[in-house]
């Protein structure tokens, strides 16, 4: 007689449980070995490759609660909270990641509540787990927090050093786990059929599987559109203007043309800056006589400067500031307050606003995201920023 590890045999109920009643959670949940770490871990864990449970914490609770946990390792791996957590506070980012994945199983009704006081708040529900992290990371202190609630589970170290048996990844790994996730998603989306996966999923997935316009084509399309088709005779740009030829151009309405807000957030690093800084003066190249009004912001708005193809060179000089919480709205407020109406509104970010992506009945936005392929602003124009491969 073959002897089944009561704990494992839990487990692989709680998964086929995830398969009949939920087939995307079940489909990813069957990928995933199990792999006993009583010796180092107190809870649960995964990086996807594997499921890690410890015995005494997966003995006091039913299969339907288990489904509820296995399922919430799943998201944390379908959100890549493992590889955003960046320089925030690894505990308050984790109550946040938590706080995200908890809400969603409770809309879906997926398991059973485990038995202890785990994050959720239906206020958060929609907010992203960097939305959530600024506002519990300046709202409570560490003994309020643990008040809150109790972790399901322990979040890895993306690039920890293996101590206590831990499992210890490289950045290639890591890469390539994140690559497999992604096609684990796409598979599992169709072994469960339209309309057994999470609307928030869904739409990750579409967004992994539909073409994607390059981003510099889209911007020069968005903004060729703001150039008139009549030439006249423009003024020379520093560049040109020893030359002694004067020379047509594409004639641009008098009134600011465009506007481009550079997020320089807590959660923007110095490459994503130089990215950003890089690509403002390719569209100054690309476009010879142009007004552009640039500004940096975080929570409010910072060192607004024009720029026109007779002062393209002073965009060097340009310094970026800001490096606090992340405030979409102060864009419109800002441009509302001064009078600014853009042909276009270019953004540079990395898709994390608190709260709001802005007014999308003010201007027309073109939103240039840096860092997540799978975010999808609610309104205007957007691309993703392939950055440059860096040594």
């Amino acid at each position: 007689m073959s002897y089944m590890d009561p704990i494992v045999d839990k487990i692989v109920i709680a998964r086929v449980g995830l398969l009949l009643r939920h087939p995307f959670f079940g489909n990813m949940a069957t990928r995933m070995k199990l792999v006993d770490a009583s010796d180092w871990l107190a809870t649960a864990a995964t990086d996807f490759r594997n499921f890690y449970y410890n015995r005494e914490f997966f003995e006091k609770m039913t299969p339907r609660q288990v489904e509820f946990v296995v399922a919430h390792e799943i998201l944390h791996c379908v959100y890549d909270h493992m590889g955003r957590r960046e320089g925030r506070d690894p505990q308050i980012f984790n109550i946040a990641a938590d706080y995200c994945v908890n809400g969603l199983l409770k809309r879906e009704r997926i398991g059973d509540d485990p038995p202890v006081k785990f994050f959720h708040d239906r206020k958060y529900d929609g907010w992203s787990a960097e939305q959530v992290y600024d506002e519990i990371y300046n709202k409570y202190d560490e003994e309020e927090l643990k008040q809150l609630g109790e972790m399901l589970d322990e979040h890895l170290d993306p690039e920890g050093d293996g101590k206590d048996g831990q499992p210890k990844h490289s950045k290639e790994d890591l890469r390539k786990i994140r690559d497999e996730i992604k096609e684990a998603m796409i598979q599992a989306a169709n072994a469960a059929g339209a309309g057994n996966v999470p609307g928030d999923i869904a739409r990750m997935i579409k967004e992994m599987t539909e073409p994607k316009m390059n981003w510099r084509e889209l911007l020069r399309q968005q903004i060729q559109s703001t150039v008139k088709n009549d030439y006249s005779f423009s003024r020379p740009s520093r560049k040109s203007q020893m030359s002694g030829a004067i020379l047509p151009g594409c004639n641009f309405d008098t009134s600011i043309d465009i506007c481009v807000g550079i997020d320089m957030s807590g959660s923007i690093g110095d490459d994503q800056a130089m990215d950003f800084m890089s690509e403002i003066k390719g569209i100054m190249q690309e476009f010879k006589d142009f007004q552009i009004k640039v500004w940096c912001f975080d929570t409010r708005v910072y060192n607004e400067q024009d720029f026109d193809g007779y002062s393209a060179d002073d965009i060097e000089e340009y310094e970026v500031m800001g490096g606090g919480g992340t405030e979409f709205d102060c864009n419109w407020e800002y441009m509302k307050e001064n009078d600014i109406v853009p042909k276009k509104f270019i953004m540079f970010t990395d898709g994390y606003p608190w709260g709001s992506w802005g007014d999308e009945d003010y201007c027309d936005t073109i939103f240039i995201i840096h860092g997540n392929d799978t975010i999808v602003p609610p309104f205007g124009a957007h691309a993703y920023y392939e950055a440059p491969v860096r040594k």
